[in-house]
């Protein structure tokens, strides 16, 4: 296994674990509980955003183009009629 995969797959496996961690906190009635869950997280986000950063720096991720000001405003205007 290469490197660039090694990196891909734990960003992957980070990005999962937020979602679960996204999903668990709203959910929990125990505040003790949801307050480690949250610290938790928070360091899952430090440690996807330093992966993130090496990704980037080796060239093993870029991302996607930034979306135009006509693309932005359809999203604003689809999300706030009704």
């Amino acid at each position: 296994m290469d490197e660039k995969t090694m990196v891909s797959d734990t960003l992957a496996g980070i990005n999962g674990e937020l979602v679960r961690y996204g999903e668990m906190i709203p959910q929990t009635e125990n505040a003790q509980l949801k307050q480690t869950l949250k610290q938790i997280r928070n360091q899952c986000e430090t440690s996807q955003e330093e992966i993130y950063q090496i990704a980037r720096a080796k060239q093993y991720y870029v991302p996607a183009a930034k979306a135009t000001k006509e693309e932005i405003e359809h999203v604003k205007m689809i999300l706030t009629q009704g």
